[in-house]
């Protein structure tokens, strides 16, 4: 089988083994205006045993797509469209079926949200299966991306935007307006207030309609607005199980429809490789752990490739940037001479699963970096955000092996069981080649270089 989604900027195909996100590969973030090519590419049924696909709208406009599958509207999760070996589900059912196949649960609760997609903006699955719409009620999406370009952070820029409301505060005026959908009475507002209130306004929509809904201990949530860390972390509130995959936007869309697909058609639950890139081969076989870990604690900044790359936009340990979180001014240093990027955006940590809890108080892990939570040590200031809150990814051995030993080791040097870990790359899609990662070292201030078991160093 094979499975392809057509969008602005969700150019991405599975096989069941391979994820193909095109941004990684042609080097163009988001990919926007290459829906045509894409489509001329791969969208080749008679290829294929059987030919996956979803959509969006703004997909089927740049590549002049018109298929009769478009006019299926599901009303329960598995439903779907099938004619010869082309089969077709709504955008919004691959966001869910990814979320809840991935999840593990028997029953869950499944919110997909997102800016838009084909039918629905918003839609709440109960333990059933059945879908409610909300796209009526929850523009929530529409909105970050709105503020994210009004605010001069580019089109799909809701991550700045929420890194920025940290440093906001309440404004009711703001609010009323977002409620409103009247936008131009908050044009003179500070940028951070109009982010701190989007904010609030995003949990209170959440706490107004999808709290009401609930069925199930369990949640999954899937769709761009899924990478708001801390709607994520509110729901641990309400639910005792909250499952966010690490390609929780429209990057897993390929993924989602193969896995529902497979699971109607054959009965079968797929659950994709966190790891899911191509892997490289790159010889070397001086890679000493405890030396790596020392040299982070004495304050390099490492460049950390391994294996095959990370299916979604989170750095999980295979493409990151390494540092020492114990140092409070590693923020400004990487921001300044390695990311290149605003300042005020913060690091998230890797920290070993059976630690999380000393630094962090949140009552589960959060394994693919999706919650935002808060801190309660003084010890890690460089991935304290200034909201005293960090966006944590909890590391176990069976995840990532190697990743997990190196954070051990680190914790025997420095009695922190954790590393600050960003995404490897500097005002481009995340590394994914070794020449990618060797010219991003070459071109920044990074220290050393890990590529599998190779050590570089400058």
């Amino acid at each position: 089988m094979f499975s392809v989604a057509l969008g602005p900027h969700d150019h991405n195909t599975y096989d069941g083994t391979f994820h193909n996100q095109l941004e990684r590969h042609n080097r163009i973030k988001h990919s926007f205006g290459q829906t045509k090519l894409f489509y001329d590419k791969y969208f080749k049924p008679e290829d294929y045993d059987m030919f996956l696909f979803t959509t969006t709208v703004g997909g089927i406009e740049q590549s002049n797509f018109n298929h009769k599958a478009l006019s299926f509207k599901p009303k329960h999760l598995w439903d779907y469209w099938l004619e010869g070996n082309t089969y077709y589900i709504d955008h919004h059912q691959s966001h869910a079926a990814y979320a809840f196949l991935s999840s593990g649960f028997t029953e869950s609760d499944i919110l997909a949200i997102d800016g838009r997609g084909l039918n629905y903006n918003c839609i709440f699955i109960d333990s059933k299966g059945n879908i409610t719409d909300l796209s009526d009620k929850i523009k929530i999406g529409l909105q970050w991306n709105y503020f994210s370009k009004l605010l001069g952070f580019s089109d799909l820029g809701a991550g700045k935007l929420m890194g920025l409301s940290a440093y906001g505060e309440y404004n009711i005026a703001v609010h009323l307006a977002l409620e409103n959908m009247q936008y131009q009475f908050i044009s003179n507002s500070k940028k951070e207030d109009i982010a701190f209130t989007l904010q609030q306004h995003t949990l209170e929509l959440i706490e107004r309609h999808i709290h009401p809904l609930k069925t199930s201990d369990n949640i999954c949530i899937a769709g761009g607005v899924a990478y708001n860390g801390y709607m994520n972390e509110e729901f641990t509130k309400v639910y005792k199980n909250v499952h966010v995959p690490p390609a929780v936007g429209d990057e897993g869309q390929s993924l989602g429809t193969y896995m529902h697909a497979d699971y109607t058609l054959n009965n079968n639950v797929h659950i994709p490789n966190v790891y899911s890139g191509k892997e490289y081969l790159y010889e070397g076989n001086d890679l000493d752990l405890s030396f790596i870990a020392k040299s982070i604690s004495e304050g390099k900044i490492v460049g950390w490739f391994q294996g095959k790359s990370e299916s979604g936009n989170r750095a999980l340990g295979n493409r990151s940037i390494l540092a020492d979180p114990r140092n409070p001014n590693i923020k400004d240093i990487i921001n300044s001479t390695i990311k290149k990027r605003e300042d005020f955006r913060p690091f998230a940590p890797s920290v070993l699963e059976e630690n999380y809890k000393e630094y962090f108080d949140t009552n589960q892990p959060s394994p693919y970096m999706s919650r935002i939570v808060p801190v309660k040590s003084k010890l890690i200031p460089g991935v304290t955000h200034i909201d005293n809150t960090a966006r944590i990814q909890t590391v176990n051995k069976k995840q990532n092996e190697k990743y997990y030993n190196l954070i051990k080791e680190f914790a025997k040097v420095t009695n922190i069981a954790m590393l600050l870990n960003t995404s490897f790359n500097c005002q481009e899609p995340i590394v994914e080649t070794p020449e990618e990662a060797i010219n991003t070292f070459n071109n920044t201030s990074l220290d050393i270089l890990v590529i599998n078991n190779k050590v570089l160093a400058k």
